[in-house]
């Protein structure tokens, strides 16, 4: 639903008799659908700052005495850090040189005494559909970037996607969890477009491709002088996404300082900047993804534990594509119909053979992979129908539609094995004996089962001793 109310503020001592006015020209306008407010501040205060948070009005009417007019400065920053709002200024007394401070950025308009009710009425009224569009052109957006991109109707899916509209107007922490290319910056722009926060930037940043010795000045900035070449101050990442959502796809590769600085901000919303004695305040949503076993990374050292837990309150859990076989067909005509019209092509339809097709292939690559191959498909087709022949797979799985159907089972059977037996050994620190109990296999079949798979059971025995190491050290 839009926001509709019309805020009028004033502040003690203001005048009575403009006041009245107000209420009789705002009262007449013949619009049901918005409510006007009347709110007294004492000034540029937390009270001020708490009204227009709370009301976050369509509109703004601010009856300004002379004696505040140098006060602008700090005002505008406020409305505009608490509410998508416009500003009508009404000046109860100025000079001209005066009134010429008023044509800035944030302010859409100012009003002087006398009132008059059709100059008041018409401005009022211009404001609000200049608003209400951009309402509108914001909401559209909101759903091209939200939940409409977000394609599939298995029922794993549809139960991680659900959880988005919850949790997505609080600042909870979110941690996506996916293989690559099941489109986890994807969620991660829907948390943030349906968010409060969705008029404000969204800022990805993929951890894994920044040089481990810059990734903590990328995050945190820096000040002049903080090392040889910084010649001159440089926000971080996070001072970019202020009031919106900082993206951290592959968090698992920030280095242990990076993890201690972020572990900070995500506890006290503020960090301190390489080379600067002061702390520096953050208002930002951090919304954290990888395609890694986090529960492995933190048994193996690598992720601080305590950070995992902070970023890891809503986890969601994307499926891979090849267990989600029942959206396939959707997602390929989604990327067919999009690309067909992007692109001009004949293209309409697959033919049965092709569904099979693309059906029984595993896609390693997953959501990203099919959109790919579509559009090379749309891209190389000149039918209006895309038959078997055009669809060519450049994984190592192209032949997959001749496996017969014992092959494909051994192979999801094997995967399955290996997954099983390495969640026991992380969860009994590589003791065969608990691993093999709670299987309820004989310990000599287990071994036999780790040999067939060619599984490492030191390197369980490593990561616990690892993890023990850093929780001692931490400790200490």
């Amino acid at each position: 639903m839009e926001q509709r109310n019309i805020l009028v503020l004033e502040f003690e001592g203001g005048e009575g008799d403009l006041r009245q006015s107000l209420h009789r020209i705002l009262d007449s306008i013949p619009h049901p659908d918005f409510k006007v407010t009347y709110q007294i501040c004492r000034g540029f205060d937390d009270e001020f700052t708490q009204v227009i948070r709370k009301q976050q009005p369509l509109l703004i009417l601010l009856s300004l005495p002379r004696d505040l007019l140098s006060c602008l400065d700090s005002l505008l920053p406020t409305i505009e850090a608490e509410a998508s709002s416009a500003l009508i200024i009404v000046v109860v007394e100025a000079e001209p040189e005066e009134l010429s401070e008023l044509e800035r950025p944030g302010v859409a308009d100012f009003i002087i005494p006398p009132l008059r009710d059709s100059d008041v009425q018409v401005r009022v009224r211009r404001l609000l559909n200049q608003v209400f569009q951009e309402q509108r052109t914001q909401q559209a957006l909101t759903e091209k970037l939200g939940m409409q991109q977000l394609i599939g109707q298995s029922e794993a899916f549809v139960a991680e996607t659900r959880k988005i509209p919850l949790i997505a107007n609080s600042d909870i922490s979110v941690l996506i969890a996916g293989e690559t290319g099941t489109g986890k910056e994807m969620v991660g722009r829907a948390v943030h477009y349906l968010s409060r926060r969705a008029g404000k930037p969204f800022v990805p940043v993929n951890c894994g491709a920044i040089p481990v010795e810059l990734l903590e000045n990328e995050l945190f900035g820096h000040e002049r002088g903080a090392f040889t070449g910084a010649s001159s101050t440089r926000g971080g990442l996070i001072q970019e996404a202020e009031q919106g959502t900082l993206f951290l796809d592959e968090v698992d590769s920030l280095p242990q300082l990076a993890q201690v600085k972020l572990l900070r901000f995500l506890q006290n919303k503020e960090f301190r900047p390489l080379g600067s004695t002061k702390t520096v305040n953050g208002d930002v949503r951090i919304v954290a993804a990888s395609n890694a076993n986090l529960e492995q990374a933190v048994a193996a050292g690598t992720l601080r534990r305590d950070l995992y837990y902070r970023l890891n309150v809503v986890p969601i859990f994307l499926p891979p594509l090849r267990e989600r076989s029942t959206d396939i067909l959707l997602l390929a005509r989604h990327f067919l119909a999009e690309y067909a019209a992007k692109l001009n092509s004949p293209a309409e339809d697959f033919s049965p053979e092709a569904e099979r097709k693309l059906m029984l292939y595993s896609w390693p690559g997953n959501v990203r992979e099919l959109e790919h191959v579509v559009e090379r498909v749309v891209v190389l087709c000149t039918d209006r129908t895309i038959s078997e022949d055009h669809i060519v797979f450049s994984g190592s799985d192209n032949d997959l539609a001749q496996l017969s159907f014992s092959e494909m089972k051994a192979r999801v059977v094997s995967q399955f094995e290996t997954n099983y037996l390495q969640s026991l050994l992380l969860a009994y620190k590589g003791n065969i004996s608990k691993a093999a109990e709670a299987a309820q296999k004989e310990r000599r079949t287990f071994w036999e089962l780790l040999r067939k798979h060619n599984i490492d059971v030191q390197k369980f025995k490593v990561a616990s001793a690892h993890a023990a190491g850093n929780a001692a050290g931490q400790l200490r």
